[in-house]
């Protein structure tokens, strides 16, 4: 298990003289002491990573009520053009409905396609757990630039950092074994335990219901009132 867990992350991430400062003329006898200049001052030192707690990073991410009657989990990647759809068109309806008043719970299921969303994703999950949404939020919103832009790495750092999660610390988390393999866990069990294919895709209550791709609001008003205690 752990070498297929090891290739598929590696599928995702491949689909990456004198000393300065310092007068080098000697002094002419009997003349002056050559001046002898300042040395350069090193760069200052990039700020620590701040440490992140693996299990918290993992657990999992969820918006509404712990008791709410009807449980929506998404299954999207961070590049899907359908996902970033259903967040600005369909969520906020969903979520002023149900999530709000306490009949339904949201919780976000990561499954990267490719390397620039397993970034993203690991971006989000680095944030601190009360920001997690306000992430996922910005990253759809600007989906087109970074995921298509010449170096998403470099944007997603610069999405981090207005966001508050400091370069080196970003790059700490994608640089991190355990927090990538534990992304790609979650990827495998969506594959193994409800035979996800393809993004975005909803389960309801474990399994009652589900809908797969791109679909109008009003699918998903019908789908949550049949399940809602009567």
């Amino acid at each position: 298990m752990r070498l297929y867990v090891l290739g598929l992350v590696s599928a995702l991430i491949v689909a990456g003289g004198t000393a300065p400062g310092f007068a080098d003329e000697p002094a002419a006898t009997g003349a002056a002491p050559a001046v002898v200049a300042a040395p350069t001052p090193p760069p200052p030192a990039e700020a620590a990573p701040a440490p992140f707690d693996l299990a918290q990073a993992l657990a999992e991410r969820s918006l509404g009520d712990p008791k709410a009657p009807v449980v929506m989990v998404e299954f999207s990647s961070l590049t899907c053009p359908h996902c970033a759809a259903f967040h600005a068109e369909t969520l906020p309806e969903l979520k002023t409905r149900y999530i709000d008043t306490g009949k339904l719970r949201l919780i976000q299921w990561d499954f990267p396609l490719d390397r620039a969303a397993l970034f993203a994703a690991l971006l989000a999950r680095c944030a601190p757990p009360e920001r997690y949404f306000g992430f996922i939020d910005v990253l759809f919103k600007t989906q087109s630039r970074w995921a298509r832009s010449s170096d998403p790495m470099k944007s997603l750092a610069q999405i981090g950092q207005l966001g508050g999660v400091p370069k080196a610390t970003f790059d700490a988390c994608v640089e991190d074994k355990a927090l990538i393999e534990g992304v790609v866990k979650l990827r495998m069990e969506a594959e193994q335990k409800y035979a996800i294919k393809s993004t975005p895709t909803f389960v309801f209550n474990g399994g009652d219901q589900r809908l797969d791709g791109a679909l109008p609001v009003a699918k998903f008003v019908e789908t949550i009132e049949a399940l809602l205690p009567k």
